[in-house]
């Protein structure tokens, strides 16, 4: 399996543009795109945390962290560990100056510069891999890898295929060099059940539309 190298270099060299979507940094005009274009970003927030419920003491794995908005939230509900893992360097710069802006103290959080499959990962109560599958081309042995990092749970979004999105969206990212993949619910489905979660619940996105989101357990 191998995660595509260009997404890295695609989102490494994006990192700060990227970042300013979360937390209203952009003007009245983008967060208006934002909404109404990347809803899926903002519902698939709201939906991880209510999948994962009451997580405090417990151990997370943020995949694919980015500048670190899920690894922020996961400590202020009281996680007692959040690894974030990622290998855009300039996203962990942005993500390690959220958690110190948020106040958190280092020892609660580990940002490890890396790609998965690959990272050294210890066991973690639960994972969440939020804009990830887009990027991977082998997903199958993407999810075989994690099973084994999941003790409870883990959120995985998934982009849906779509008659009119996903070949727009393909062109735009292959100008970028930097290829995707899109899933039916009946290949996430049978994607997780063989990498042996024995729990596959599967929820599509409404409105803009391009996601499902995906609660497994082992």
């Amino acid at each position: 399996m191998r995660q595509e190298p260009s997404a890295a270099t695609f989102f490494n060299g994006f990192a700060d543009t990227f970042d300013t979507i979360y937390d209203e940094k952009r003007n009245a005009f983008m967060r208006w795109v934002d909404c109404t274009f990347r809803s899926d970003m903002f519902i698939r927030y709201t939906l991880t945390f209510d999948a994962l419920d009451n997580i405090r003491g417990q151990s997370i794995v943020d995949i694919g962290c980015g500048s670190g908005p899920y690894i922020t939230e996961a400590l202020k509900r009281g996680a007692s560990l959040v690894t974030g893992i990622d290998p855009a360097p300039n996203m962990l710069t942005l993500g390690r100056l959220r958690v110190r802006n948020s106040g958190f103290a280092d020892e609660r959080c580990i940002l490890v510069e890396d790609k998965f499959p690959g990272a050294p990962v210890t066991p973690h109560d639960h994972a969440i891999v939020m804009g990830v599958m887009d990027y991977v081309e082998d997903a199958a042995s993407f999810l075989t890898a994690l099973k084994p990092v999941v003790r409870r749970s883990a959120v995985i979004s998934f982009p849906s295929k779509h008659w009119f999105r996903t070949p727009f969206r393909r062109v735009r990212y292959r100008l970028r060099r930097c290829p995707v993949y899109f899933y039916t619910e009946s290949d996430i489905e049978r994607l997780c059940k063989a990498a042996g979660f024995r729990s596959v619940e599967v929820r599509k996105i409404p409105g803009a539309g391009m996601d499902y989101h995906v609660c497994v357990k082992p």
